[in-house]
């Protein structure tokens, strides 16, 4: 398939600017892949798909507040530096983002407060950065008071507040993401609960998000577009407890693309999941074999991206447009604080 097999016309009002105002009041679309048909549902009856038995696989990846506003030293010029990722924690090194990027060379210092300042040590690409941190102890800690919530950048209003709540699911755990698995995004405790109580068994993986998540594919032949690595773990209980479901024919409900990526990367050559943990920039576009996803909770995604590609690979091209149609026609939110689609 090419890339502009992928294309369609997403209006600006479509992009949903904030989360609906209770998460799993949140429309719901359901696609039923046998029969093709299309159910429109509230999220919170996501449960009513699942059965006693079944796995949900979430990831607790945490969104940090990675975008720091500083001053460079001497000059005193304004510089905002966008954390990607940590590099060495023990050395407080990372990669960053500068902006406006010529006014930040190597060597330079720039200071968020009296406490945290950073020295730019190499250049990576025209507005990336290597940096340390003077901060001997957890940079992660160190920024969440200063920083501000890393927003899509489709988003077009600056963070709020309510967005540190907002922008993080409630499974969010380990630090490392610069993007939230937006999926995620409309679960409640008491659905949780709900889910508990019919047997249905939660078990947790880790992706941190990357802004690769957000970057155009720029090449028609899609076997030439190559994804941003990005940090996954699959812990040994989770892997035991998806492998012992998928032998008893029960089936996984994967929580989000970037879940889905992490257990595609991790099978055995039998089909089953196996403990994990590394990089990976698996890239999943039509056509393609799902080992160990059954069912995907996911959102709407925006024209010609990887994430509309994954879905696609899963429900079909033909079946996820004619969704999407649907889905403007009836004024569902698209994504990261939008609606939700479940393709079982």
């Amino acid at each position: 398939m090419k890339l502009s097999d992928f294309s369609f016309n997403l209006p600006k009002t479509a992009i949903a600017k904030y989360p609906a105002s209770t998460r799993d009041k949140a429309k719901l679309m359901v696609l039923n892949r046998e029969t093709q048909e299309i159910e429109s549902r509230k999220f919170s009856n996501v449960a009513d798909y699942m059965s006693k038995g079944d796995v949900l696989v979430v990831n607790e990846t945490r969104v940090f507040q990675a975008r720091l506003f500083g001053k460079k030293e001497k000059t005193n010029a304004k510089i905002e530096v966008f954390l990607l990722r940590e590099l060495n924690s023990q050395e407080c090194i990372w990669d960053v983002i500068v902006d406006p990027a010529r006014k930040v060379r190597i060597g330079n210092k720039i200071y968020f407060n009296d406490k945290l300042w950073c020295e730019v040590i190499d250049n990576t690409t025209s507005r990336g950065r290597t940096v340390r941190f003077n901060q001997p102890g957890n940079v992660f800690k160190a920024v969440e008071k200063i920083g501000v919530t890393p927003l899509p950048p489709y988003i077009k209003r600056d963070a709020e507040p309510s967005d540190r709540e907002n922008y993080q699911t409630i499974f969010a755990k380990v630090d490392g993401a610069v993007a939230a698995p937006t999926a995620g995004l409309h679960f409640t405790k008491g659905l949780l609960s709900k889910i508990k109580k019919k047997g249905v068994i939660v078990v947790p993986v880790i992706l941190h998000i990357g802004l690769g998540t957000f970057r155009p594919v720029e090449v028609e032949d899609l076997t030439k577009h190559k994804m941003d690595s990005e940090f996954f773990e699959i812990p040994q209980k989770s892997a035991e407890k998806i492998n012992k479901a998928m032998n008893s024919k029960h089936s996984i409900f994967v929580v989000g693309t970037s879940t889905c990526r992490a257990l595609e990367t991790s099978t055995t050559a039998e089909g089953f999941v196996k403990m994990n943990s590394g990089w990976t920039d698996k890239f999943i576009y039509p056509p393609y074999e799902f080992k160990i996803t059954d069912n995907l909770i996911t959102n709407f995604h925006t024209p010609e991206s990887t994430l509309l590609m994954l879905v696609s690979a899963l429900a079909g091209n033909d079946f996820i447009l004619k969704a999407y149609k649907k889905a403007l026609k009836e004024k569902y939110r698209f994504l990261s604080y939008g609606d939700a689609m479940l393709i079982v």
